[in-house]
């Protein structure tokens, strides 16, 4: 693969590093309590599955793309390398979905099932969730721009 078809891709991994990374330190980092009837009730990432599944794949995308930035680049390799996008990929895209759900009841409830908005309660948590969500669709989207560039050389498509 030539120079000017690696720059773009180095340069596109270089931003979902830092989207990813910056996507799990900031969920890791969200933390506020507010108190009930004297009761002081912790929000952090710990109290939901979804949160801890969203950091994961955020360390696991980060890990994955600073070992890629490494790699030689042939051909042998790029075929593994664009399942292997394709992955992470679908990881990030499902992480991002799930915190959405939660984030949408977190702000809103859901009257049907009872459940109340803890957004007015802890402001500060919630808008940590907001910028690690907004991180992972970064990162998200420069991995989808990277799966479809990468495809677009392995089929060697025609230029317009």
């Amino acid at each position: 693969m030539t120079l000017a078809k690696r720059v773009p891709i180095f340069l596109l991994r270089l931003l979902a590093l830092g989207a990813s990374v910056t996507a799990a330190v900031v969920m890791v980092s969200a933390r506020d309590s507010a108190q009930v009837f004297n009761m002081t009730f912790e929000a952090n990432y710990t109290n939901s599955p979804t949160f801890k599944y969203f950091v994961i794949i955020n360390a696991v995308a980060g890990g994955y793309t600073l070992i890629v930035l490494f790699c030689p680049s042939k051909v042998s390799l790029f075929r593994f390398l664009l399942v292997s996008d394709l992955i992470v990929t679908l990881l990030l895209d499902s992480s991002v979905s799930a915190n959405i759900a939660i984030g949408q009841v977190g702000k809103h409830g859901n009257s049907h099932a009872g459940w109340l908005p803890i957004c007015n309660q802890v402001p500060k948590f919630c808008n940590h969730v907001a910028g690690a969500l907004i991180a992972n669709f970064v990162a998200s989207l420069a991995y989808l721009v990277i799966l479809l560039y990468s495809l677009h050389i392995v089929l060697n498509l025609p230029k317009p």
